[in-house]
């Protein structure tokens, strides 16, 4: 066996590394060990602990280079197979950014806010019903009993709670529990609440657009950084959903619906279903609340059909608005009989059969149209196909086959019975009818449509005689027929009253109805189409017992304008300037018509109402 001394030889012949910084000192101490042979035991045994506590220190510092080049390497994005799970539980790679929705102005009308989503690793919750009952002191409505069973059954990562607010991060961190984790999430925000609902629809707690605007462009959000431009202005959209409030709850009503549309391109500036709903909690929501009576509701639209009826005659050739017609006595026809709710005693005019808004008259002119002529003409407008608009939410119209579109059914429908339409598809038609007769595609996307012109590829539905005609008719309305509650003030309103009897089973209810109001202004130059439609609303002492369209819808319409005329640019003007105007607007109707309408007697204007009966 070697001795000690020989030992000590042959280490002193090995060379030690030269370690920096901590390690440095052993480089002197192998310089001495190299410079003379341990001359005891005891020296020896010092010598070897030294170059063992080397290896060592070396151990360490090999350990802490790779720990940190991993930590590293995360920072940067990578992540361990083990935190892989994490991401699966929450079913998606990553947070995503949903980008924001804007009124036509601007103004952010749904947006993202960063949040967190809490997790929990199964496998290291200690007591998975004490964490539980410590959680529930931050989030009350926690079901310990619920999250308890999930923790003890689940393999590793699950979801305890989605969008964490900063103060709820806070509480939660600070209590140290282990297993816990947070990942970043997001929460969509809107922040007109129930006023936008309707159109922008709603997302799931995974931020996937579920309903409106925030379904059908879920790619375009999820994709795009740039925000998602609307046509909506949002002051008009508030005002009209206020009005709209105030006369539900006036005339007891059961809902409604509105809408502000631009004749020349389609652009809807506003649109409101009532009842609505909270957004930031549609699950709480009635199914009767998120149903929207705008776009996914059909009705029969009564009177307001009429402005189609008589534009398609007076189109036609076949009909002058000068004609008249036999107003004095009902129609039979079939099954049914077809009376007027004023039965006049003279044979009415167009004219006069529009302003007051006979059933006699306008079946009399469509059935000198005759039914092929009038099927082409709706289908023309689109009112027999499903309108396209930029939401998941739109029916269907209700049109009758062929084979049952016949004598009767042409006359019914010319005044709005017998064909159910939504009232997008009602106001799109009447914009073509009023902006020189161009074809309206109606939309809820900014700059998804240009101004509607022939050069740019419009399709003409009627000629711009027949449409300066119509903008002449609908302002007599206003003026001395069945909308004088719409007249405002400084403006040029024109439009069309409506009211349908509504079907309860298989047969019309004559006690509920659908009452409505089409106006347009100014009449002079067409601009904006502004719609109401009342769900059964009731007449009361201030109506005289009426609930049709002229006493309820109407006067809606007239308060929505006085209000967006100013922010639209378009300030009231005086009245020589209003009667001016009148008069080139009537013109195209003709001296002899005019003179034939004894437009100053207002006799009876508390009873002017239109007809609706169906039969």
């Amino acid at each position: 066996m070697k001795s000690w001394r020989e030992h000590g030889r042959r280490r002193s012949s090995t060379s030690q590394p030269s370690l920096p910084g901590l390690f440095s000192g052993l480089k002197a101490r192998t310089e001495t060990t190299r410079a003379r042979v341990p001359s005891s035991p005891s020296e020896y045994a010092l010598t070897l602990a030294s170059a063992r506590l080397g290896l060592v220190f070396l151990s360490f510092f090999l350990f802490f280079a790779l720990v940190s080049g991993r930590l590293a390497l995360l920072s940067m994005g990578h992540e361990t197979a083990e935190a892989q799970p994490l991401h699966a539980a929450s079913g998606t790679e990553s947070v995503t950014a949903r980008s924001d929705m804007i009124d036509r102005n601007g103004t952010i009308l749904a947006t993202s806010l960063p949040t967190m989503m809490l997790m929990a690793d199964a496998r290291k919750i200690l007591d998975a019903h004490e964490a539980a009952k410590k959680l529930q002191t931050v989030l009350p409505t926690l079901n310990v009993a619920a999250v308890t069973q999930e923790i003890k059954t689940a393999k590793r990562f699950i979801t305890l709670w989605r969008h964490l607010t900063p103060r709820q991060y806070y509480e939660i961190n600070k209590m140290g529990i282990a297993g816990l984790e947070f990942t970043p999430d997001e929460s969509r925000i809107y922040p007109a609440g129930a006023v936008t609902a309707h159109v922008l629809g709603y997302t799931d707690t995974d931020n996937e657009g579920i309903a409106g605007l925030e379904k059908s462009q879920n790619t375009r959000l999820q994709t795009q950084d740039e925000p998602l431009a609307t046509t909506l202005d949002i002051r008009l959209q508030t005002i009209l959903h206020r009005e709209l409030s105030q006369a539900i709850d006036t005339y007891k009503a059961i809902g409604g619906a509105g809408i502000i549309m631009d004749v020349n391109n389609g652009e809807i500036l506003a649109l409101v279903s009532l009842p609505d709903f909270n957004p930031q909690n549609a699950g709480a929501a009635s199914d009767d609340s998120k149903f929207n009576r705008a776009t996914l509701g059909v009705y029969e639209m009564g009177s307001t059909f009429k402005s189609f009826n008589t534009a398609m005659a007076l189109d036609s050739g076949l009909i002058k608005v000068g004609e008249r017609f036999d107003t004095t006595q009902p129609i039979v026809v079939g099954n049914k009989t077809i009376r007027d709710f004023h039965p006049a005693k003279h044979w009415m005019n167009v004219a006069e059969i529009f302003m007051e808004s006979s059933n006699i008259g306008s079946a009399r002119m469509a059935s000198k149209v005759g039914t092929t002529q009038q099927r082409a003409f709706l289908s023309r407008l689109g009112l027999t196909s499903k309108t396209t608009l930029e939401l998941p939410e739109v029916g269907a119209p209700l049109v009758p086959s062929a084979a049952n579109w016949r004598d009767t059914a042409t006359m019914t429908i010319a005044f709005g019975h017998g064909l159910a339409v939504n009232a997008v598809q009602l106001c799109s038609a009447a914009a073509s009818l009023l902006n020189g007769g161009l074809l309206v595609r109606p939309t809820l996307i900014k700059g998804a449509t240009d101004k509607i012109t022939q050069e740019n590829g419009a399709v003409r539905v009627i000629s711009e005689k027949t449409s300066a005609q119509m903008r002449a008719l609908m302002r007599l309305v206003v003026k001395h027929g069945t909308a004088k509650k719409a007249e405002v003030a400084g403006y040029l309103v024109g439009g069309k009253t409506g009211t349908a009897d509504k079907i309860t089973g298989k047969h019309y209810n004559q006690n509920a109805r659908m009452s409505s109001f089409l106006g347009v202004f100014p009449a002079s130059s067409p601009r904006y189409i502004v719609f109401t439609l009342l769900d059964d609303p009731k007449g009361n002492a201030k109506t005289y017992g009426f609930a049709t369209g002229g006493w309820t819808a109407a006067p809606v319409v007239g308060n929505v304008v006085s209000q967006i005329g100013p922010l639209l640019d378009m300030p009231p003007v005086d009245a020589d300037v209003i009667a001016s105007t009148e008069r080139q607007v009537l013109r195209p109707l003709g001296s002899d018509v005019l003179e034939s309408l004894n437009l100053d007697d207002e006799a009876d204007d508390y009873a002017a109402v239109e007809s609706n009966r169906a039969h």
